[in-house]
């Protein structure tokens, strides 16, 4: 048994596997996820706690005070069911829409505009507020809050905004007082319509007795009548003065000390807090709901081991040096080393073994590692022969030239012939391979070829690939993703392995599934994964020693 196949689990157990992976987020991934966003959030937190503190402080001051009314009875109050009349108790929310209605707030507004305890300034900014909130039916300079038992009786507490602790003070006093008005005004308005009830009795009386025409007893009767409204006009004109609304005044406000608002420290402490809740939020929820390749643990419960965590290079250094030189001044030799001693313990030692690197979609950097990969090989001696097979979007040539383009050819099969993989899958006898380095040399894809399909079937690549490996080590074949075109699953049938680059926060586990059933389905070696671009906060929790320098000699 080979060791790819020693690492092949069954479908049935590498679906399991996936399925299982995709139901669970675990508490390490979240927080790893959060993690990495930190920064990010402290930063945010860091510039909105001042920006609010400032902000807020610029504003204008606003104070505030509050004057208190009591539901009132007549309960104790000798001989004033004669001669009192109260309005009847108010039913719970009554008084929050008389205080937002036009009659009660014309009134405030008008004591606004007429009191000259104000500067004519906070007069008309105090009247265009109410006037606005008026319209707007929505009270915020003026609110009405209630403590009331079931009978509807308790206290009523009016609060007031202004720009001043005056103009506050005078604002509650001129709420509550209108509201008192409009309260007394609704007994009143009942002792009204009585009068004029009683009065149109009377006219009707007197219009009756000075027809002429009635008899004694009639007469008799309706001089009673008329004495008996008479006395019951008499009385409501009595009640009339002395009517009373349901609402009496029991504290009026009180000047206060200090403002209410702005509050600088306090709204930039709460703006602080609430934007690193909201960012920590922000950032589990971006874990939970990321499906991406967040570190090795994803790549683990698919089933394949991981050979190898490659850093992240920075783009400056790749376009200055090219990506071989790059990556050796960058650090990646010790991530490398781990991939090369992972990689040669999962192969068998006969020479001229074939691994083909690919990916899931472009762009995850297999060209690149694959480069990187016999560089490092190269480097522990051994003869590494890179076949560019990616026909459609070859690019090795372009990677070594970048790292060195005084480059010559060297003879791999026969005498002179063509310097291309497209061109030896024609013409086999007579290739001429790039030497990139020592003991690396490269076959490059040669240009764009739209039909590679075509070309790959009607060639005998295991004899052919047989015939090129036998002067090496290894054949590292860097093929198309197996998810873009079928290039790969038809070239992965004749190698001894295969490794699938998945690129860090990038990659799809989906796409990994995918790529994956692609592979079993086509009977595909797989040897494992290589995790690439690994960001500099996910290098910590990995037990390379990518920090591990050699000391140097300090001086005699």
């Amino acid at each position: 048994m080979t060791a790819s196949q020693k690492v092949n689990p069954s479908p049935s157990n590498t679906d399991l596997h996936i399925e299982n992976a995709e139901q669970e987020i675990e508490l390490s991934a979240l927080w790893e996820g959060i993690r990495r966003r930190l920064p990010w959030i402290l930063l945010t937190t860091a510039l909105v706690t001042p920006a609010v503190y400032f902000w807020s402080k610029s504003q204008p001051d606003v104070y505030e005070s509050s004057s208190s009314l009591v539901t009132a009875g007549t309960s104790g109050i000798p001989g004033a069911g004669e001669s009192l009349v109260r309005a009847s108790t108010l039913p719970e929310g009554t008084l929050q829409e008389a205080l937002q209605g036009p009659v009660v707030m014309q009134d405030i507004i008008r004591r606004v505009q007429k009191t000259t305890e104000l500067p004519q300034p906070v007069r008309q900014e105090i009247g265009g507020d109410l006037q606005k909130e008026l319209q707007e039916r929505e009270l915020r300079t003026i609110e009405l809050s209630s403590r009331l038992d079931m009978s509807a009786n308790g206290v009523y507490t009016v609060t007031a905004k202004g720009p001043t602790a005056r103009a506050a003070t005078f604002l509650a006093d001129a709420a509550a007082e209108s509201l008192l008005n409009w309260d007394r005004g609704r007994a009143l308005k009942g002792l009204q319509r009585a009068e004029r009830s009683l009065r149109a009795q009377l006219a009707e009386i007197d219009r009756q007795l000075g027809a002429g025409d009635l008899d004694e007893v009639d007469r008799q009767t309706l001089i009673a009548a008329r004495a008996n409204t008479q006395r019951n006009l008499a009385q409501a004109s009595i009640q009339t003065e002395g009517v009373a609304g349901s609402l009496e005044l029991v504290a009026p406000a009180v000047e206060p000390l200090r403002p209410v608002a702005p509050r600088p420290t306090r709204n930039a402490v709460l703006a602080g807090l609430l934007t690193l809740l909201l960012g920590t939020g922000l950032a589990a929820l971006r874990t939970v709901t990321d499906r991406t390749v967040r570190g090795e643990d994803d790549l683990l419960q698919l089933g394949f081991p991981v050979l190898g965590n490659i850093p992240r290079l920075r783009q400056r250094d790749i376009v200055m040096s090219g990506i071989v030189r790059a990556a050796r001044a960058a650090g990646l030799y010790e991530a490398v080393g781990f991939l090369r001693v992972n990689l040669l313990s999962q192969l068998s030692e006969r020479r001229g073994q074939r691994i083909m690197i690919t990916s899931t979609a472009p762009g995850e950097g297999k060209s690149s590692l694959t480069a990187t990969l016999a560089d490092g090989l190269a480097s522990s001696g051994q003869r590494v022969l890179v076949i560019d097979a990616d026909l459609r979007r070859g690019t090795q040539q372009e990677v070594w030239e970048k790292y060195d383009r005084d480059q010559h050819w060297v003879q791999l099969t026969g005498e002179g012939g063509v310097r291309t993989f497209q061109d030896a899958l024609r013409q086999p006898e007579h290739v001429q391979v790039m030497e990139a380095e020592a003991n690396v040399h490269v076959l490059p894809a040669g240009p764009g070829l739209h039909d590679s399909l075509a070309l790959l079937n009607r060639t005998d690549l295991s004899a052919l690939l047989s015939r090129w490996s036998a002067a090496y080590d290894l054949v590292l074949i860097d093929s198309p993703p197996l998810l873009a075109i079928a290039d790969g699953l038809v070239l992965g049938k004749h190698v001894d392995g295969v490794l699938l680059i998945t690129e860090e926060g990038r990659t799809s586990v989906q796409m990994v599934r995918q790529a994956i059933r692609r592979a079993q389905g086509s009977g595909l070696p797989m040897l494992g994964f290589i995790l690439n671009k690994v960001s500099a906060s996910s290098r910590d929790s990995y037990s390379y020693g990518y920090g591990y320098s050699p000391r140097k000699q300090s001086a005699q």
